[in-house]
């Protein structure tokens, strides 16, 4: 069965389109949007999902249009974005390194976010939105130091992670000193930010989410094709006219921009943007970045874990980092596993 298909426009222009990708693009989106009505209608106060819709389309009564759309809709439209986000953050950044544990978790990016998350919370006890610049700010950081360290004469996949996984062992350490300095309020309100989370969540988190995405998502796009030729050696990448590093530049900042607004918005949610690439990559069967099919995968599997959490332990529900973070540990025990007995570590 042919999985590749070409597609001529009008103009004469032709797109080599991938089939397969189409398919689990759309499933993926059809899964993350199912999971996303179940999600509006679960709580408290049910909801069924065709009233979710029909209040979504504004025919609902007045509790229903106060519950979904001032309650619940914002808190999932972050979970998307935060999915979104991170799914796309990791799929970056395991295409700049060449390697499947080069994501934001393992490089500290996140620890970085928290890092700036905490000095304000502990040091300042600053409000929500101080605590959000001071995690883009600690992100920013943290990827900047992580580029210079691992700089010379341009950018490597394992000096990469060897430098990611150093710098995430000192911001650890810092995170850890600043909770030793807080008192017991700000201990717990870092805690549960820590933890990751999407309790609380309102439209003040959505929009600079949505704005960022809406700027970085088709910038990124727009960088595919070079990001794949880059994945066949630098030298090779120069020679079919990419200018390699300023590409891997601009790729990185993006990737520390997407993945320090999502910590931003819900705290350090662990693993989604390690394993999304990752399943996204095996449901295509493509060796690429797959930067559409993660996108949408980490989509998919946040508002999953929301919901699967929300099911399972009913008011006493766990924060959503909870969940991912079982579900990528034991993902990540099966990657090293099957990469061991493949020879490759």
């Amino acid at each position: 069965m042919k999985t590749h298909r070409a597609v001529r426009s009008p103009g004469g222009l032709s797109l080599r389109l991938d089939v397969r990708a189409v398919v689990v693009v759309a499933l993926l989106l059809v899964v993350a949007l199912v999971a996303s009505v179940l999600l509006i209608g679960t709580g408290d106060f049910e909801i069924p999902a065709a009233d979710v819709l029909r209040t979504l389309a504004g025919e609902g009564n007045a509790s229903q249009e106060f519950v979904v759309n001032e309650l619940r809709l914002p808190r999932v439209l972050v979970g998307l974005l935060v999915g979104a986000a991170l799914g796309l953050g990791g799929a970056l950044f395991q295409a700049i390194s060449r390697n499947p544990l080069g994501s934001p978790d393992v490089l500290g990016l996140g620890q970085g976010a928290t890092a700036g998350a905490l000095v304000v919370i502990v040091l300042f006890s600053g409000t929500a939105t101080q605590v959000t610049l001071g995690a883009l700010a600690g992100g920013l950081v943290t990827g900047i130091g992580i580029y210079v360290l691992a700089w010379k004469r341009g950018v490597h996949g394992y000096r990469l992670v060897l430098v990611g996984i150093g710098m995430s062992a000192i911001v650890t350490a810092v995170n850890g000193y600043l909770m030793t300095r807080a008192d017991i309020v700000d201990a717990a309100r870092a805690v549960v930010w820590m933890t990751g989370t999407l309790d609380g969540r309102d439209w003040a988190q959505v929009r600079p989410l949505l704005v960022l995405c809406a700027v970085l998502v088709p910038l990124v796009l727009a960088n595919g094709r070079a990001l794949r030729l880059m994945e066949m050696g630098d030298d090779v990448s120069y020679a079919l006219g990419v200018r390699v590093e300023r590409v891997r530049m601009l790729l990185m900042v993006a990737a520390v921009l997407l993945t320090a607004a999502a910590t931003a918005a819900a705290g350090p949610v662990s693993f989604v943007a390690l394993t999304a690439p990752q399943l996204a990559r095996r449901l295509t069967g493509s060796p690429g970045p797959n930067l559409v099919p993660s996108l949408c995968m980490g989509a998919a599997l946040l508002v999953g874990a929301d919901w699967v959490s929300q099911q399972v332990f009913g008011a006493e529900q766990l924060p959503v980092g909870v969940v991912t973070g079982v579900v990528g540990g034991v993902y990540l025990l099966w990657l090293l596993v099957t990469e061991r007995k493949a020879g490759r570590i």
